[in-house]
């Protein structure tokens, strides 16, 4: 599925995330050999919420990012374009607010969070650039912002094997453990096909965000970006 499959069929791609949510966690964790759980605690690092500040977790799926930052406690929100992905998560933690909304056309008011992020969830956008503007609208000046996706990895070497694992041995793995392995292959096409460290800095910037730098985690494979709204 290409990115202009996406936008011509987005309950499809919407049904293939709700399709995959009861095991979603699980998977990622044995897709990723556990290295999920570092990068969600590189970017509670990167975010540096103080209790009491409020966030908005894009993309959140399950719920599984925003823990932490509600049990550090912040106000968090998870917002996310599957159903199904939320009534998952929303099962496991009531107490969380678990919204639906569209990355592009988000359902808050200017300037209501004092940090955005989003995790694994901006190559699944249609507009990734239009995404990171309606970021910045429900950001307060002064604000920050996160992005956690996969990226490329830094060592020529490295990066081949890697390429090699995602097209290769990845959907192999997600037809063992995974409910809808074939989203999987979706997903190991999207990895390959999204810009590198520089380019999606170029985005940050392109789209408003101000002070925008990165940091590689894994050698590459997933870079942290990071940005600040101009106040």
């Amino acid at each position: 599925m290409t990115r202009a499959d996406l936008a011509k069929q987005p309950s499809q791609v919407a049904a293939m995330f709700d399709g995959v949510a009861r095991n979603y966690d699980r998977t990622n964790t044995v897709l990723s050999l556990r290295q999920d759980r570092a990068w969600r605690r590189a970017v509670v690092r990167a975010l540096d919420l103080r209790p009491g500040e409020r966030v908005l977790d894009l993309a959140a799926g399950t719920g599984t990012s925003t823990e932490p930052f509600a049990d550090l406690g912040a106000n968090a929100v998870a917002c996310d374009f599957s159903r199904g992905m939320l009534a998952v998560g929303a099962a496991r933690r009531p107490d969380l607010p678990f919204i639906a909304g569209d990355a592009v056309s988000l359902p808050f008011a200017d300037a209501s969070f004092d940090a955005v992020t989003i995790s694994f969830g901006l190559r699944n956008v249609v507009e990734p650039q239009r995404a990171l503007a309606e970021l910045l609208r429900v950001t307060r000046p002064g604000g920050r912002l996160v992005v956690c996706e996969f990226s490329r990895p830094v060592v020529p070497v490295f990066r081949t094997v890697y390429t090699e694992y995602l097209m290769r041995a990845l959907p192999v793995i997600a037809r063992r453990v995974a409910t809808n392995p074939e989203a999987y292959v979706y997903l190991a096409e999207s990895i390959r096909a999204w810009p590198d460290q520089a380019g999606l800095a170029a985005w940050l910037g392109g789209a408003g965000w101000g002070d925008v730098a990165w940091k590689d985690l894994t050698g590459g494979i997933v870079a942290l970006h990071r940005g600040v709204r101009p106040r």
